[in-house]
């Protein structure tokens, strides 16, 4: 008789490198140096677990020490590197979101799903006066972001369970948190083409995205532009901007089509050097 599948599937994971790795993750702008004790809390194991983990670690040259407290390294920032050296997606959008920045002078970014959130994979940022700051490896909830409500709308039946299933916690007094409103959200973002929230995730924030295809059609990523409420207001998003993210969409759509067919012949409208 044939073992469940998923206590097949917990018998091959490798605990020590689950707990590596919750350790490495722990590091944040919250905990930025934090002490073993800290640690042990934040990951909620022990002391002496931790103590290993941060001395493995050391030897391969991802955290350093200074008395008792820990700090990451330079050398972490490779394992972000991986992502972008074997996906085509954040470079081939790169020159497109720098197109859009100098378009409509806001940020342009690229993410994708990973759980219930969305990851930025590509940013060209417009400094402004906002408290939402972000960059490549940001993560931020699904349920309350344009590019967000592009992915999930687009994403399996299994996906909308799952971000609902999470919960929709009030991130500000407009964020949709009623699981019927939400899909009703999402099935109005399929309809029109494009997502645009406003203040949901924080109050003057505006966002909206459009989806980027991959060549059979499946949607690969969110394309997003970021605004404040004090610049513009979402009608003027959805008259002036929502153009261009679709045709800069568009655009990467097809440049990734050309790279799976190995003609790596982007787009000489494109420019390199922006900001």
């Amino acid at each position: 008789m044939s073992e469940p599948k998923d206590e097949a599937n917990d018998r091959d994971i490798i605990q020590s490198i689950e707990r590596g790795f919750a350790v490495l993750m722990a590091f944040d702008a919250d905990l930025p140096a934090p002490s073993l004790a800290d640690l042990a809390a934040k990951t909620g194991l022990s002391r002496p677990a931790v103590r290993r983990i941060l001395l493995t670690l050391q030897k391969l040259g991802y955290v350093a020490s200074s008395g008792s407290r820990w700090s990451v390294t330079p050398r972490v920032l490779t394992i972000g590197q991986l992502y972008a050296a074997t996906h085509d997606v954040p470079e081939v959008s790169h020159p497109h979101l720098l197109r859009l920045a100098e378009l409509t002078h806001e940020s342009a970014s690229l993410s994708q799903l990973d759980g219930t959130d969305v990851v930025y994979v590509a940013r060209v940022q417009v400094r402004r006066v906002l408290s939402v700051n972000v960059d490549v490896g940001s993560r931020l909830p699904a349920h309350a972001t344009a590019m967000g409500r592009v992915l999930v709308a687009w994403a399996d039946a299994s996906v909308v369970e799952a971000v609902i299933a999470a919960g929709l916690p009030a991130l500000t007094p407009t964020t949709v948190t009623d699981p019927v409103r939400f899909r009703d959200e999402l099935h109005e973002v399929r309809r029109q083409g494009f997502a645009v929230v406003d203040g949901e995730l924080e109050p003057g924030f505006l966002t909206a995205a459009t989806p980027v295809r991959d060549p059979s059609g499946n949607v690969v990523a969110a394309l997003a532009h970021s605004t404040s409420r004090g610049r513009t207001d979402a009608q003027h998003v959805i008259d002036e901007v929502i153009p261009h993210l679709l045709e800069v969409a568009s655009a990467i759509t097809r440049d990734l089509a050309l790279v799976s067919t190995g003609r790596r012949a982007l787009d000489a409208g494109a420019r390199d050097g922006f900001f």
